[in-house]
């Protein structure tokens, strides 16, 4: 569960009137968290894309069967190392070309092009790797509806057509552990369908297939889609140009860190998204990871991240205190936690104080 916690502060400071009302957050906000309802079988299907078939199945493996022997729950500690090195060299081509951008599944020869199934925290993506060169194509589907058995009756590719056996599901919040999300089979027995021309398709030749671009709000026209002269393939902030200034700089400190972690920036099919209509937000220039924004109003998101969750942190309006106008509140959040900050611009710099928050 993401809960956001605020402390009541107030209005705001010299500015346009875009940037006061989509950055700063007037004394009477205060949003609350909303638990969302499960997706029915009819309404995942109404919000399919229209480049997915979905097949039904006579004979298929159940996704109650398929879940429980993929979790190995009874295999031995020395059957589990094996299979962990046999999946290591299995895909040690895939690691070497995605490094740790996915997990990876299904692997297939086709001809001189070798695929396998890729996912991370964005959904799912069908990888290639030919003449030594990684590709990979988003799919549009999510982890929040779909689940792909891990065992295939089908071959991953055929006929040129990507195709999956696996069900429908939605997601089941596990009690007392928040952020540890299960899923439950509301529609087995699917085979989803995907033309690989339709896949592929990659109209500005930028790296990222149209699909993607669509779902994550670039453009699919245009290799550069905040015009700042950086190819999106590049672009740690593809969406945006960025900007240097002090509120620009706050939100930058407030970014979440992964101690010990590979630069991420340098893995194009690894983004962190945040959900906020704040141009100094969306003006940062991040140093660990590359970004992608989702506008706060639904009717502006695209379908995907509209019935997807792909948002892990996020990070507040900046509030002011009225008395003293250097100090400025902002609170920002993971699946576990939420933390308030006070902050004061001294001497170009910015001092922050912990002076709230909550551990679920």
């Amino acid at each position: 569960m993401k809960i956001l916690h605020f402390l009541a502060l107030i209005p705001l400071i010299s500015c346009s009137s875009t940037i006061e009302k989509n950055c700063f957050e007037s004394e009477k906000e205060k949003p609350e968290y909303v638990e969302q309802k499960p997706f029915t079988v009819k309404e995942i299907i109404e919000n399919k894309p229209d480049y997915l078939e979905i097949v039904n199945l006579k004979k298929c493996r159940s996704f109650k069967q398929d879940s429980l022997e993929s979790r190995h729950r009874y295999d031995s500690d020395e059957i589990l190392e094996t299979k962990w090195k046999t999946y290591q060299e299995d895909y040690k081509i895939f690691k070497e070309k995605f490094s740790n951008q996915f997990s990876f599944s299904h692997k297939q020869q086709v001809g001189k092009r070798l695929y396998a199934l890729g996912t991370n925290n964005l959904g799912f993506w069908l990888l290639a790797i030919e003449n030594n060169k990684p590709s990979a194509y988003f799919l549009g589907l999510s982890f929040s509806h779909y689940y792909f058995n891990e065992v295939q009756n089908q071959p991953l590719i055929k006929d040129g057509f990507l195709q999956i056996e696996g069900s429908l599901v939605q997601i089941i919040k596990v009690p007392g552990l928040p952020g540890y999300d299960d899923y439950s089979a509301i529609a087995d027995g699917k085979m989803f369908k995907v033309n690989l021309k339709e896949l592929m398709k990659d109209t500005d030749q930028d790296g990222y297939n149209d699909i993607f671009e669509k779902c994550f709000g670039l453009n699919p026209d245009d290799k550069d889609s905040d015009g700042d002269g950086i190819n999106d393939f590049v672009d740690v902030n593809p969406m945006y140009r960025s900007e240097k200034n002090k509120f620009t700089e706050l939100y930058e400190m407030l970014l979440p860190t992964y101690a010990g972690a590979p630069d991420f920036k340098k893995d194009p099919y690894y983004f962190e998204v945040f959900k906020t209509d704040c141009d100094y937000f969306h003006q940062i220039n991040p140093g660990e990871y590359k970004v992608l924004f989702i506008p706060e109003n639904e009717d502006k998101q695209s379908y995907y991240v509209r019935f997807t969750d792909v948002c892990d942190f996020g990070i507040s309006k900046i509030r002011k205190n009225k008395e003293f106008p250097e100090r400025f509140y902002i609170n920002k959040w993971d699946s576990s936690s939420s933390t308030d900050y006070a902050a004061e611009y001294r001497n170009g710099k910015w001092e922050l104080e912990v002076i709230g928050g909550i551990v679920i």
